[in-house]
């Protein structure tokens, strides 16, 4: 019998699970870290929401150092001599150009242009990728993958084991670990080590926006890593980290989330409610001059017409988080020109940091939300003004610095 996740989980694995989720390779770890037993469901697996503190592993992502087991994601393989011409007609981003052993960002869309799912896809050799995302999109990628006869695309999901570690330190832990010349990798790049009885391969890649890497290995040999990670550590500051704390970690860096920032178009009922590259401020990821991909008419068409409603990063007065407020053009509040769709109060930002979904029209003019929050179980209104922002929130240098610089 193949060693996969669902075959290594022991009976007691899969206790406080909800909805019948399966434990991660690493859950006999997590399970007695997580103290509340805060757990939600990701892709039918356990992902804790925090262990004991979500603010102390929230600082660790940018003081110290912090692991999150994101074993959940959904891994899919495209191996074969169309591996590469497929991809290229599914994704809106060139993948001709994206060289062996590097990440690419990337999205796809419908045939309307609106947007699936996005991700990041891996070029392991000339004829082999593995792409990663939130959703499961098998379905979708079967429908991609007619005319392209040379290409298998395998369910890869419970085959990898993976870490994402995150912080100022994280370099500094895996070159502690042995990992020899980790340093030399550039943002997006790939590393392969021998590590056990197999490989382990790291990526310089992450959701928060930080320094930070990626270890995917054999589920068989995933205690084994979350061992030599927490042992080797200690010095370090290393903390496991939680669902919600990566929330605010990604908003800092102004990276979008499925089913909060942006609807999948395949689970949208209502049209409109769906969204465009253009919409989303992805517009850097399109590329029409590599030839036809999957939406590239409608996008064109959108992008001539220049209509579309536009994803903005808003600084908003105040200190109370903007959560699903509603954004007018005047402070009267008499036209309604969009609505937030993330917020927080950024503690290493120091500001009351929000994205929000604006009219096109409106999106260079003033802005203003209508922020409600409850003081001693009165609840308050104010309208707060909002200052626009072209760049992430939070961008330290060491995010991408070659090498990073040891902290």
């Amino acid at each position: 019998m193949p060693l996969t996740i669902a075959n290594l989980l022991k009976p007691e694995q899969i206790a406080h699970v909800p909805n019948g989720s399966l434990g991660s390779p690493f859950h006999e770890r997590t399970s007695p870290l997580n103290f509340n037993q805060a757990w939600e469901e990701w892709n039918g697996f356990l992902a804790a929401n925090y262990y004991r503190d979500e603010h102390l592993e929230y600082f660790s992502t940018r003081n110290t150092c912090g692991v999150l087991d994101v074993s959940p994601m959904n891994k899919y393989r495209f191996k074969g001599p169309d591996a590469e011409a497929m991809l290229n007609r599914m994704v809106t981003r060139d993948v001709t150009k994206h060289p062996v052993n590097t990440v690419q960002y990337n999205i796809w869309c419908t045939d309307a242009g609106r947007i699936i799912d996005d991700g990041t896809i891996f070029r392991l050799s000339q004829d082999e990728f593995m792409l990663t995302c939130a959703e499961p999109n098998m379905d979708w990628f079967q429908l991609a993958k007619v005319g392209f006869d040379h290409v298998d695309i395998t369910d890869m999901s419970h085959e990898l084991a993976a870490l994402a570690i995150q912080g100022p330190t994280s370099c500094a832990l895996l070159k502690a670990m042995g990992f020899k010349g980790i340093e030399n990798a550039k943002p997006f790049d790939i590393v392969k080590f021998p590590y056990l009885d197999g490989e382990i391969m790291i990526s310089r890649t992450g959701f928060t926006g930080d320094l930070g890497y990626e270890l995917w290995i054999d589920p068989k040999n995933a205690i084994a890593l979350w061992d030599d990670v927490f042992s080797t550590g200690k010095i370090f500051g290393v903390q496991p980290l939680g669902l919600e704390s990566l929330e605010k970690a990604r908003l800092e860096a102004g990276f979008l989330s499925p089913y909060v920032d942006f609807h999948p178009a395949l689970h949208t009922m209502d049209k409109g409610n769906d969204h465009s590259p253009f919409e989303m401020a992805l517009s850097w990821i399109v590329n029409f001059n590599k030839g036809h991909f999957t939406g590239r008419a409608a996008l064109l068409k959108e992008k001539q017409a220049g209509k579309h409603r536009r994803l903005l990063k808003l600084d908003i007065e105040g200190n109370k988080a903007a959560e699903s407020a509603i954004l007018y053009r005047d402070a009267a509040c008499q036209k309604q020109i969009g609505y937030v769709t993330s917020a927080m109060w950024s503690p290493v930002v120091k500001a009351n940091i929000a994205l929000g979904l604006v009219e096109g029209k409106y999106a260079d003019g003033p802005i203003y939300a209508e922020v409600y929050h409850q003081k001693e179980l009165r609840w308050i209104r104010k309208v707060c003004k909002c200052t626009k922002k072209t760049k992430p929130f939070w961008a330290p240098a060491r995010a991408k610095q070659t090498p990073p610089a040891d902290t």
